[in-house]
């Protein structure tokens, strides 16, 4: 049955495409189209944009069947409505035919004319057409501006269905994706379902076949009047609330007063009948737990048939999966059509739409920044190149990272650096534009770009028959500001510091100087002073 439910992956999501929008209050289907009233008030291309997001078009009444139709959906209904029939450019024609006016499925074909009298063919005469219960919907004139009571749609469709075959006393009730419901149907659109009474037994309508219920518990939950479950050979069944039982005769409806067999079981969903008792089994979307009771959700997005459609992606959900359009698509009309995200301007420079994303490009002198793609940053890729100066001030000019300004010239100009001179990676160093390359040794394993890391245990060749682990790094760093010291300050620097520890070094050999020919003098004195401290003797005769 696993196979069943990937064949109605493509009904459902034309069920899912055909959902929402506008409210149909009443259709009616023949042949290979559907013809739908909206009561609701609108001008000519409202109403035209809303049959669209339908899946349809404004109606067109080419011939008396058509026209018929009109009867059977506005048969009750006061004031005008809008059907697909405009006059697109120039004037008004005199004849019987379409007298200029076009189908809005831009062509003139048609075997029927219904003009009301007194056909404007003056240019400024109004260019679209309503109808009216009254004088058996003749085909007027109107602005295409002004508010009509509602309009009506045509859906178009293929492998529809033929009505089914009923007993005496039984009747059928037909529903189909639009929206509507009727009862006479000669032609059924396919993911319709029919209720025949009064057995209430229910069929799907799928590829000009009639499914009795329960079919796919994927669509419309098997058409059970509670949930769908299917057992473990893949076959989908009804089951109902605890206290109520699923009609033996049509398998889908619940009635109290029948023993209920779940009940003893202790079953979290519902359970089947095997050879001579009953075991648990799950909703679909979950699968069975090893206790034999509980169910856990089943993740349904793993079958590669769910979601066929293009640009549709599978979302898994609680006991079910959805189909949602891809990142980069809208939902149109059933469809997921490619988003253009360069209509709001997300890139700094320029942008180019691609099929479910964009990509962003730079000017001459810029590139991608790689650590915001969407914004771009100087650029040089050579030795030297032209600086980026404020054309309000040029003495303001900025440098790619990784190059210096320096005016040559007159002209500011950005020269590539040597960062390997600053002695920033531990074994070798490769100098780049706008950056440097860091390797190591065989042996050794690069770490934080500019490490060099023994490996422990190398039993490696000698390091010149191995290639080099590298890393490139961006200098400065990546999130600093572009460079504005020229080569000339630079040097300035060298030298400014260089004089200052020249200067240092004299002033002190010239203090120790001066403090060692204090000392001498001193000692000198002390001498002096011992030679002129003698003693006179005296003499006794």
């Amino acid at each position: 049955m696993r196979d069943v439910t990937g064949l109605f992956a493509a009904l459902l999501v034309f069920l899912l495409g055909r959902t929402g929008g506008i409210e149909q209050n009443n259709g009616y289907c023949i042949g290979t189209k559907c013809f739908t009233v909206a009561q609701e008030s609108s001008d000519f291309p409202t109403a035209q944009r809303q049959c669209r997001s339908n899946g349809g078009h404004l109606m067109t009444v080419r011939s008396s069947v058509s026209h018929d139709v009109l009867f059977i959906l506005l048969g009750n209904s006061t004031g005008r409505f809008w059907i697909g029939l405009h006059l697109s450019s120039g004037c008004p024609e005199v004849g019987p035919d379409l007298r200029g006016f076009q189908w809005v499925t831009k062509d003139s074909q048609s075997d029927f004319f219904n003009w009301a009298p007194g056909f404007d063919t003056s240019c400024s005469s109004p260019r679209c057409v309503s109808v009216s219960r009254a004088g058996n919907f003749p085909w007027v004139q109107e602005p295409c501006g002004e508010q009509a009571a509602g309009f009506l749609c045509e859906v178009d469709f293929i492998n529809p269905c033929t009505g089914l075959e009923l007993a005496q006393g039984e009747s059928v009730v037909y529903s189909n994706p639009m929206g509507f419901w009727g009862e006479d149907w000669v032609s059924v659109p396919p993911g319709s379902t029919a209720t025949r009474m009064p057995s209430e037994m229910k069929y799907l309508c799928f590829s000009e076949k009639w499914l009795q219920a329960p079919w796919s518990c994927e669509i419309s939950e098997g058409g059970c009047e509670h949930k769908c479950a299917t057992d473990p050979n893949q076959v989908p069944a009804c089951y109902c609330p605890q206290g109520q039982s699923v009609n033996p005769a049509n398998k889908i409806t619940c009635e109290v007063g029948i023993a209920d067999p779940c009940q003893a079981l202790g079953c979290a969903h519902a359970c089947y009948p095997t050879l001579d008792s009953y075991a648990c089994l799950c909703d679909h979307g979950f699968k069975l737990a090893a206790d034999g009771r509980s169910c856990v959700d089943l993740d349904d997005c793993t079958d590669p048939r769910q979601c066929p459609v293009e640009n549709f992606m599978c979302v898994n959900t609680l006991g079910g999966f959805q189909c949602v359009c891809q990142a980069g698509y809208t939902m149109t009309g059933g469809l997921c059509v490619d988003q253009d995200e360069c209509a709001s301007a997300p890139c700094e420079h320029a942008c180019k739409n691609t099929p479910g994303s964009f990509l962003c490009s730079c000017y001459d002198g810029y590139e991608v920044d790689p650590t915001a793609p969407v914004k771009c940053r100087l650029h040089c890729g050579m030795e030297r190149c032209a600086a980026e100066c404020d054309p309000n001030d040029a003495l303001i000019c900025y440098c790619p990272l990784g190059y210096i300004s320096e005016e040559i010239e007159g002209v500011t100009v950005c020269i590539d650096m040597d960062e390997c001179e600053l002695q920033f990676c531990d074994q070798r160093c490769e100098n780049k534009f706008g950056g440097y390359v860091c390797s190591c040794q065989r042996g050794y394993e690069l770490q934080h770009g500019f490490n060099c890391v023994e490996i422990e245990d190398f039993t490696g060749e000698a390091e010149t028959s191995a290639p080099f682990t590298s890393s490139y790094i961006p200098y400065p760093d990546p999130t600093s500001r572009p460079s504005g010291v020229s080569v000339g300050a630079f040097v300035g620097i060298i030298l400014c510091t260089v004089f200052f520890i020249v200067s240092l070094v004299f002033l002190a050999h010239h203090i120790l100087n001066r403090r060692g020919k204090s000392d001498s003098a001193s000692a000198l004195r002390g001498r002096e002073d011992e030679a002129h401290g003698l003693r006179q003797l005296t003499s006794y005769a």
